[in-house]
């Protein structure tokens, strides 16, 4: 039986996006380095709310704002209910924050800053970061026992970060309170990573694992998500 995973690579292909350039290599490196047997498939944000079914995993990739915000929200709803494996990185990360937030929460007004600038302090899930991450290099502090921890088999990485958003202290303890675990930070104290413990692979990142190296090799977050994704595969 053939148990090739299918992953959906969730965003607006740009080559003017690093990340986007680096997927390639990565993948080829998840077949040819860690025997993992995969298919990618590039879904534009304004396609990405036609089902997430026929996927093994869904990979939320950076390049924000997204074209279709509507649609890389109903793609993270789909993998977050249907158990699917996911990985958010950069703008995925503060999608996912705003699908829970409006979606778990009951935070129905709900706003990310970079879409919606009239969003007020109140209902802004995601809000500009005091100090721009872009081109930023710095350690992340990884809670013990998660699965972050886990994969990197560590309690701290390196992390490449190129954003100017990210999540909005006031409304953590919500998140939090309604189950979603944040298991990252950096120095500072400032989230870095979440998770769903409940979920069989659901973990989203400020930062760009996708940039770590020199894209010979995929960062062990990655590796995760491949994984999990074919062992999804052979459960269909």
């Amino acid at each position: 039986m053939n148990h090739t995973a299918r992953i959906a690579l969730v965003g607006d292909r740009s080559d003017a996006v690093r990340s986007h350039a680096r997927i390639p290599g990565l993948l080829k490196a998840l077949r040819v380095r860690d025997g993992l047997d995969l298919d990618a498939y590039w879904i534009p944000t304004e396609d990405a709310d036609q089902g997430m079914g026929g996927f093994d995993a869904v990979w939320v990739l950076p390049g924000s704002p997204y074209r279709s915000e509507a649609g890389v929200l109903a793609a993270i709803r789909a993998v977050r209910e249907g158990g699917i494996p996911f990985l958010g990185t950069c703008g995925g990360f503060q999608h996912a924050l705003l699908e829970f937030a409006r979606n778990v929460c009951g935070m129905t007004r709900a706003g990310h800053a970079e879409n919606a600038p009239e969003t007020t302090d109140e209902d802004a899930v995601v809000v500009p970061l005091a100090c721009s991450l872009v081109g930023h290099e710095g350690a992340v502090k990884v809670t013990p026992g998660s699965r972050a921890a886990h994969l990197l088999g560590a309690d701290r990485t390196q992390a490449r970060y190129h954003c100017n958003y990210g999540p909005n202290p006031h409304h953590l303890d919500v998140l939090r309170a309604h189950g979603l675990a944040f298991t990252g930070t950096d120095e500072s104290g400032d989230i870095r990573i979440a998770e769903l413990p409940a979920h069989p692979f659901f973990l989203a990142t400020l930062f760009q694992p996708e940039l770590d190296g020199d894209g010979t090799r995929a960062h062990p977050l990655i590796t995760g998500l491949a994984t999990a994704a074919v062992d999804h595969a052979r459960t269909r």
